[in-house]
């Protein structure tokens, strides 16, 4: 395992060059930050696998066809699992039967299920495992969260979010095909809804209660290369409106595809102010948020500058890497015994857990009360 001579050593499963989000986001992030090194990446083939390692500038020898492969290497201290949701657990097993701590991308499992198994797993080898909602990372979420909780903006009153998915709309690449069936646990529920609807929670509480509708407003997608149509068999429109612990009102639309006009818009309303994150899309874990306030007197709302103090990486980590970036550097902290992450896997649990009920309560079309999981 890493010392205090010798860097985190990282093993990525799943590396497309130039594509995939471990070779956009993951690697230039560990790249920026001194205390990690990747030294081992896997995919399902020989020559993938060679490429990929080529890419990462790694010897020819550490690009795996397999992951227990890669969590068996030496140089492997942390296991990345950055491939299509069906695969997490099978990956984060053997990460965790190589004693091996992991990092694995949200959504955690395919449903509740496989999200509490991935957690046990963790939890009984006694090693991190840590959730990919970056979100909760982003420098404009943490400000945001402690304006709220030091009393800033009063008390909350309201919570009103806006965000498109970008995909899940009227057209589909073909990488992106396999977005459009809810078996494969990547839609619009999950990716940017949960990721978006996670940060808002992490900064106003979880809900009490609420209610959801869904709906599939445009159920055949034209491919963009050869315009094949496709069959969409889950949600491009969510409304989720409810109560938070707190007693704020919170409402949540998210929807497929762009708007010409707003794609992200999040609102918080005090007592003592207002609060307005925006965002050029409606993956909040992935775009740059901009932040306007309002406090008092003060009826309009103006460019707020987010302190240094949450910006914890390097300036020159910038685009889709910084969030991820953000997450390392929790994650070092905490291997190093200053702090706990906060984004265990029982975060992605409790995460998993409300996206079940939102379900369920679009189903059922009524009211649903939440409990806290023990």
């Amino acid at each position: 395992m890493a010392t205090d001579t010798r860097p985190i050593g990282v093993g990525i499963i799943g590396f497309e060059p130039g594509r995939s989000w471990a070779a956009v986001a993951h690697v230039p992030a560990l790249r920026g930050l001194p205390e990690y090194q990747v030294t081992a990446v896997a995919t399902t083939r020989r020559e993938s696998a060679d490429a990929a390692a080529a890419a990462i500038g790694l010897r020819s020898d550490r690009g795996f066809t397999s992951a227990a492969e890669l969590a068996a290497c030496d140089d492997v201290d942390l296991v990345v699992v950055t491939v299509k949701v069906p695969h997490h657990l099978e990956l984060v097993r053997a990460a965790v039967a190589a004693g091996k701590h992991v990092y694995c991308e949200w959504p955690l499992g395919n449903g509740l299920a496989e999200a509490r198994e991935m957690a046990r797993l963790v939890g009984e080898a006694g090693v991190q495992g840590v959730i990919g909602l970056q979100a909760r990372c982003a420098p404009a979420v943490a400000y945001v969260r402690d304006l709220v909780a030091s009393g800033e903006i009063g008390e909350v009153l309201s919570s009103n979010m806006f965000g498109t998915g970008i995909q899940w709309g009227g057209w589909v690449d073909r990488p992106n095909t396999y977005l459009l069936d809810p078996a494969n646990g990547a839609t619009l529920m999950t990716i940017p809804f949960g990721h978006a609807v996670d940060a808002m929670c992490y900064c106003l509480g979880e809900f009490s209660s609420l209610s959801a509708l869904t709906a599939i407003r445009q159920p055949l997608v034209k491919q963009l290369e050869n315009g094949e149509i496709w069959q969409k068999r889950t949600p491009d429109q969510i409304v989720v409106t409810g109560t938070l612990q707190g007693g704020a009102i919170a409402n949540v639309h998210y929807r497929g595809g762009t708007s010409r006009g707003a794609n992200f818009a999040w609102e918080i309303n005090g007592t003592k102010g207002d609060l307005r994150l925006e965002a050029d899309g409606g993956h909040a874990q992935m775009f740059d948020l901009s932040l306007s306030a309002g406090f008092g007197r003060d009826r309009t709302l103006k460019p707020l500058e987010i302190p240094a103090q949450y910006r914890w990486v390097p300036e020159t980590i910038t685009g889709l890497a910084t969030n991820v970036a953000q997450l390392y550097r929790r994650l070092s902290d905490a291997l190093a015994g200053k702090q706990a992450t906060g984004m265990g896997f029982d975060v992605a649990v409790e995460q998993h857990r409300l996206l079940a009920v939102i379900e369920e309560a679009a189903a059922i079309g009524g009211v649903i009360g939440l409990e806290t999981e023990g």
